[in-house]
């Protein structure tokens, strides 16, 4: 188990290094996170959710994803509640206070899918959730070391010297943990070091000395991390590329499967900029394109409140280009009704009014792999639904795409400037991608996946030349 000294330590990744180092070798591995925090989910074939992170991993392990990857994974819809979703399907709502109490009861889920990945895997790579030091959630964890005590896992800790007092935060971590954890964790690392990795051997054997556990290595920061698929959203970069397209994305506060993005990060010819509260959508947008959202309602009030709506307009006003996806879409309706009060008070709010559609939401979440046929260009689209309600109106007569069973999907305004759907990663089929840039004077020729696979390759390379990853073996072996 790979536990870290915070959050954003860079667990994720080193998992996926590590799972795609061991596959390579020959083994079957397969990745494992008892609890994760994300609005970033992907779809599983059997119609489950799971977090991005762990799909990822799946990918390194060149292996189907599974629900039990992640068998519990919480969306949070608001600062203090979250949507609890328990071996892919939605067990509840939570507020922080409840879960924090009623945790305990899904370790024998956690467990049952710990137990369903290892009897047919050579080797679990299992990823901790923020850190073991956050000893005030000690009580019923299921995310650090009371996963790892459950199931009796030795742990590696990985510590970040990146944002600097790395030494503090693996001793610190020592000096926190009760006298039996510290005795589970066999060895640590530092993660993301900038310069010679040689210049803190004395760092490294001032940690050793201070908590007797072995030292597996410095990994050097790996540039091409930032190309891979992000879980967190405090980790999108603002400017990204420098292409003739110009695709603007405004952050909402609960955006969700961000991932969407990604494949447009890598494109040459794609300029993407994200932008933060507090400044204006940029005038020079050829597109702009609202994400999904955990709360559409709430993200909709969050997008007036930053003016973005009057940058809208006057976007469009321009000329320019609108796309929705999932949460986004249903923004630009006419309105947004929520009569369950599934997001809050029950009732109907205006919409951005771009497209003549209405949405209703309704308990009933559709989650599901999905493919088609975009309807202007006629390139094959692939990718997963994930949302709550259904949207109808005029404009969905001039539908985004049309699915493989015939039924279609997604809305297009009168003038062909607004578009809307609900299928989740479409940019990621190259076909699609080049089709749509076409569309806009621009050429697009990469190939994500290949993209994605070769990095990741290169990452397994990266871990094996700066840790010990027979020691790493090693210690699983005896587990």
């Amino acid at each position: 188990m790979i536990q870290g000294t915070g959050s954003n330590v860079g667990k994720s990744l080193i998992v996926a290094g590590l799972c795609r180092l061991f596959a390579n070798r020959g083994m079957t591995v397969a990745p494992f996170k008892p609890q994760n925090m994300s609005n970033n989910a992907a779809v599983t074939a059997d119609g489950g959710e799971i977090g991005r992170a762990q799909a990822l991993q799946a990918m390194a392990c060149r292996r189907p994803l599974s629900v039990h990857m992640n068998p519990v994974l919480l969306k949070p819809e608001t600062d203090t509640g979250a949507q609890v979703i328990v071996q892919g399907k939605r067990f509840g709502t939570m507020r922080a206070r409840e879960y924090g109490t009623r945790k305990a009861e899904l370790l024998p889920k956690v467990l049952e899918s710990f137990s369903h990945l290892a009897a047919t895997t050579d080797l679990v790579i299992v990823e901790g959730a923020g850190s073991p030091a956050e000893i005030n959630l000690r009580a019923g964890d299921i995310a650090n070391m009371g996963f790892a005590e459950a199931a009796d896992l030795p742990v590696i800790l990985c510590g970040d010297i990146d944002r600097g007092g790395v030494i503090a935060s693996v001793v610190g971590t020592h000096a926190v943990l009760e006298a039996a954890e510290r005795a589970r964790i066999k060895a640590f690392f530092i993660n993301r070091f900038r310069g010679d990795p040689s210049l803190f051997d004395a760092g490294m054997q001032e940690i050793v000395t201070r908590t007797g556990w072995t030292g597996l290595g410095v990994v050097p920061w790996f540039a091409q991390a930032g190309l891979l698929p992000a879980e967190d959203a405090l980790g999108l970069a603002d400017g990204i590329g420098n292409g003739p397209l110009k695709v603007v994305v405004p952050v909402l506060a609960r955006i969700a499967n961000f991932d969407d993005l990604d494949p447009l990060r890598v494109e040459p010819g794609v300029t993407l900029e994200l932008v933060h509260a507090g400044r204006p959508l940029p005038a020079d947008a050829d597109v702009v394109l609202l994400p999904g959202s955990k709360s559409t309602i709430g993200d909709l009030a969050y997008l007036r409140a930053q003016g973005w709506d009057i940058d809208l307009k006057a976007h469009h006003r321009r000329g320019g280009h609108i796309l929705g996806l999932c949460g986004g879409y249903q923004m630009l309706g006419r309105t947004i009704s929520d009569p369950h009060g599934i997001e809050g008070a029950a009732g109907t709010v205006e919409g951005l009014g771009y497209l003549d559609v209405e949405t209703v939401l309704s308990p009933d979440k559709r989650v599901v792999e999905a493919a088609g046929t975009h309807r202007l260009s006629g390139a094959a689209v692939t990718g997963y639904e994930i949302h709550l309600g259904r949207t109808s109106g005029p404009d969905c007569a001039r539908p985004f795409l049309t699915f493989a069973d015939g039924s279609p999907d997604g809305a297009t305004s009168a003038d062909g400037r607004v578009t809307g759907t609900y299928l989740h990663g479409l940019f990621t089929g190259d076909a699609f991608r080049a089709a749509w840039a076409r569309g806009f004077g621009v050429a697009a020729a990469t190939a994500y996946d290949a993209t994605i696979d070769r990095i990741l390759d290169e990452l397994a390379d990266h871990l094996a030349r700066h840790l010990d990853t027979e020691l790493i073996l090693g210690l699983a072996q005896r587990a």
